[in-house]
């Protein structure tokens, strides 16, 4: 993956679109070129009807043309925004695709090190902010090389008052680079800082309820405003710097105008320019501001242009993001067979990355150019030489206590997460050998706290199988127990859940999940405490439901309330990450009496 990134570039993104690039470039270069034509056509013709021998129909054809360039320009100007609302559209939507296409290949792992706003701001925000940072780059440079051609033909006019503005562009140019200097230096640092505000925002919108309930505000307030603060503070920075920068080389421009216009003025009286040649230079002396303008927003266009571009292929980096890695082994069928063996698991630590502000220029170009392996600050071990085996087609279930590894063990069945050592089987073939479909298409997990989309009832359940029928649908619905929940909504199937299933109970929202996994119908169904926000009516629902499926595939349940696992053919009672009972559920609980304790607290029986 990191040869492919290497590889990348931010051209391939535009090169489909050549012509229309090429065009947009053409239409911006006629339109400022008509600006120059037309200035040197007003001045010209100003000094044809100013002259002692004024030539009145000579200027009037200079001025009808210098309208016509202006026309010309309006005209090109035009097609060119035309070209850029167009185009931009298609080249963001491919750039947005392969983000989020990227994103579906990353693994839990890089989803775990980085937060929400990370990923949200280079999948929205960093491809629409590069292509508008290229087109206003462009529409700079060529209103540079306008204000050039502008400030070349005052030199030609008048040689005086040229070196001046030459002299003052030089001087300006040396303040703009020491501005982009440090523009550059603190622009990525403040967009990290925007990532960390964006994500804590994201967060306490989604949390709402739960900040409420446990009377949160206060403290949240508190986090926020640190947040906030030290974002803000790095914006002032930024704004500070660029405000004394611009203020320093304004005053010097300014300046330069004034002493132009004296200069100008103490020529004419020794009548050595014209006066139509000091009203050009009145009127166009404001490009000696837009050289120096123009040349400080290129840089800034290009600076933004590469952040935007580092943060977005940095997904591609398998360092910094790692992937998921798959096999190329594909079966045909799955069995459902798992087996464990020897399986070693941590959860790790890293040290945060170095602060990029700290370094110098030679050791960040080091960094970005060979990233050292991130250091563990800490590891917490789960498991150490775990093995077991389940055969298919039989119902088995993990309990324990909190923290023992019973979803860390479902996790690594699924391959959410990686093991350090040794192996996790499926249909004794490594599940590191299996090719991303054979894996991800006979294995369905229900989370705890599954995700609803902000979608239909319908629509959500047809994203596991979008040839679905109506009746394969109506099944799974009822057999996850939502018949009547359905049936009492107003759009029946077809009313729109909200963001996240935000208009659901937690139970209806595992029901649901329920339902799409029953409709998927994988060999491999995982439950991970899947009836724990259920009551006990629907548990019981749900619990003859999974029954239902006993010896058609390899069901694995983590349960919270043992009287869901009472049919398990199998049970496997873990304790600090270590199996130590195996059996059905009789046999646990006359023979081991922490899985009877278990049971009585529960107060089940």
């Amino acid at each position: 993956m990191k040869e492919k990134t290497n590889k990348m570039n931010l051209w391939s993104y535009f090169k489909p679109h050549k012509l229309a690039v090429f065009m947009y470039l053409l239409l911006d270069i006629i339109g400022s070129a008509s600006v120059v034509i037309g200035s040197i056509l007003v001045a010209n013709g100003a000094a044809l009807a100013t002259q002692q021998n004024p030539n009145y129909t000579t200027a009037i054809i200079y001025f009808a043309i210098c309208a016509a360039t202006y026309l010309l320009r309006g005209i090109c100007w035009h097609c060119s925004a035309l070209i850029y609302q167009k185009t931009s559209k298609k080249i963001m939507e491919k750039m947005n695709y392969d983000i989020s296409n990227q994103s579906f290949k990353l693994s839990s792992k890089a989803y775990t090190e980085h937060n929400t706003g990370t990923f949200v701001q280079r999948m929205v925000a960093e491809p629409e902010n590069i292509v508008n940072k290229v087109v206003n780059l462009v529409d700079c440079l060529t209103s540079t090389l306008t204000s050039i051609a502008i400030i070349l033909y005052v030199v030609f006019l008048n040689i005086y008052i040229g070196l001046i503005i030459i002299v003052a562009v030089i001087i300006a140019s040396f303040i703009e680079t020491k501005r982009m200097k440090a523009y550059r230096k603190n622009q990525k640092i403040t967009r990290e800082k925007y990532d960390k505000v964006h994500s804590l925002s994201t967060e306490i919108v989604r949390s709402e309820k739960d900040i409420k309930s446990l009377g949160l505000e206060e403290r949240l307030s508190e986090v926020a405003r640190e947040k906030y603060v030290d974002y803000n503070q790095s914006t002032y920075k930024l704004a500070v710097t660029n405000f004394t920068y611009f203020r320093i080389r304004n005053t010097l421009l300014q300046f330069t105008g004034i002493t132009m216009l004296i200069l100008g003025v103490a020529l004419m009286e020794k009548s050595l320019i014209v006066p139509a040649t000091f009203m050009f230079v009145y009127q166009n002396y404001e490009g000696l501001y837009n050289v120096v303008w123009n040349l400080g927003n290129i840089g800034d266009y290009v600076s933004s242009i590469k952040i935007s571009t580092e943060r977005i292929f940095a997904l591609y980096n398998d360092k910094e993001f790692p992937s998921e890695k798959f096999g190329n082994v594909s079966l045909e069928k799955v069995n459902g067979a798992l087996e464990f063996k020897n399986v070693r698991f941590s959860f790790v630590d890293y040290e945060d990355p170095p602060d990029l502000s700290k370094m110098t220029k030679k050791e960040r170009k080091q960094y970005k150019k060979n990233p050292p392996e991130r250091k563990i600050k800490s590891s917490n071990q789960i498991f150490d030489n775990l093995s077991f085996k389940i055969k298919p087609n039989t119902t088995v279930a993990f309990v324990g206590k909190s923290g023992s590894g019973k979803s860390t063990i479902l996790n690594l069945m699924s391959k959410m997460y990686e093991v350090e050592d040794g192996q996790v089987l499926i249909d004794n073939v490594n599940i590191n050998d299996l090719d991303k479909k054979t894996l991800r298409s006979n294995i369905s997990l229900v989370n705890q706290f599954p995700y609803i989309f902000d979608m239909t009832i319908k629509e959500n359940l047809l994203l596991t199988k979008k040839d679905a029928t109506d009746e394969e649908i109506a099944d799974c619905i009822k057999r996850a127990s939502l018949t009547d929940f359905v049936a009492s909504l107003p759009e029946g199937i077809d009313t729109k859940v909200g963001e996240s299933g935000i208009k659901l109970s937690g139970g209806q929202k595992q029901r649901l999940a329920i339902a799409r996994a029953l409709l998927r119908n994988s060999p491999i169904i995982i439950f991970d405490e899947s009836t724990s926000s259920l009551d006990n009516f629907a548990q019981e629902d749900i619990k003859q439901s999974i029954d239902a499926l006993k010896g058609q595939g390899t069901i694995i349940i983590v349960a919270h309330r043992l009287s869901t696992i009472r049919n398990a053919d199998q049970i496997f009672f873990l304790d600090e990450g270590k199996i130590i009972d195996i059996g059905t559920f009789d046999e646990l609980f006359e023979n081991n009496i922490k899985f009877k304790h278990m049971f009585y607290a529960e107060n089940l029986k």
